[in-house]
C-alpha cells in the first residue's frame, strides 16, 4: 500500500515524512488553501529532498499553460489537480506525456462514470466539501469508493477523504485502493501547517498492515 502525505509546508516534516516511510509527498500551491506554500520561497529545499519518494505539486483550477510551465519544473514529479478540471483540460495537459493525477469527488453513484475520462490511469477519490478543495477532514464515502475501484479496474485509484490513523486499516480493507492519501489526519492539534511525526507513523503502520 502506497501512502501520500499532504499538504507539507516545511522542509522538517517533508524529511520526518521520507523518514518514516512515505511514498510521495504532497505540497500545496493554491492560493485558498491553508497549507499552501510559496514555491519561490520553496525550491531549494524541495530540490534538496532525498531521490525515489515522488513529490506532486497539488493545484486547483490553474490556467493550461501554467500547468504545463509547473509539469516542467524541477521541484516536482507530477502535477495533481484537484479542482473542476474536465476532461478537456485533462486531455490537453496529458499530450505533454507527462503523469498527472486527478482527484474526483464522490458525491453520488453518478460521478463514479467519470473515473475513466480524464485521461490518466491515475486517480484520487476524495470527499465532497461544499466550496472547499479537499483538505476538510471529511471521511469520503466507502461503498462508493469501492464501486469505484471495482468498476474500474485498470485505474491506479488513491483513496482520500478523512483518513487519519484510527480509520485508515478499515477504509483500506473496505476499499483495496493503490495507495491513500492523507493532510489533515497527521496534522498537529490546531495547526494545518506541521504534522505530527507520531501520528504519521501511526497512519503510516495502520495502512500498511502486516
Amino acid at each position: 500500500m502506497r501512502v501520500k502525505i499532504c499538504g507539507l509546508t516545511n522542509r522538517a516534516d517533508a524529511a520526518a515524512a521520507i523518514d518514516l516511510g512515505a511514498d510521495a509527498l504532497g505540497f500545496n500551491l493554491f492560493p485558498g488553501s491553508k497549507r499552501v506554500i510559496k514555491l519561490e520561497e520553496a525550491t531549494d529545499w524541495l530540490r534538496a529532498l532525498p531521490p525515489f519518494v515522488a513529490r506532486v505539486a497539488v493545484v486547483v483550477n490553474l490556467p493550461l499553460d501554467e500547468a504545463r510551465h509547473l509539469a516542467a519544473r524541477p521541484e516536482f514529479d507530477l502535477v495533481q489537480f484537484h479542482g473542476d478540471e474536465d476532461a478537456a483540460y485533462c486531455a490537453e495537459f496529458a499530450r505533454l506525456g507527462r503523469p498527472f493525477v486527478k482527484a474526483l469527488r464522490l458525491q453520488a453513484a453518478a460521478s463514479i462514470a467519470l473515473a475513466g475520462t480524464f485521461s490518466t490511469p491515475h486517480l484520487l477519490l476524495d470527499a465532497p466539501a461544499g466550496a472547499a478543495y479537499g483538505g476538510t477532514g471529511t471521511l469520503s464515502d466507502l461503498a462508493l469508493a469501492e464501486e469505484c475501484v471495482r468498476r474500474h479496474p485498470a485505474l491506479h485509484i488513491i483513496l482520500a477523504g478523512g483518513l487519519n490513523p484510527e480509520n485508515v486499516g478499515a477504509a483500506v480493507k473496505a476499499v483495496r485502493p493503490c495507495a491513500v492519501d492523507v493532510a489533515s489526519g497527521v496534522e498537529m492539534a490546531g495547526d494545518a501547517r506541521r504534522k505530527c511525526a507520531s501520528r504519521m507513523e501511526r497512519f503510516l503502520a495502520a495502512a500498511r498492515p502486516g
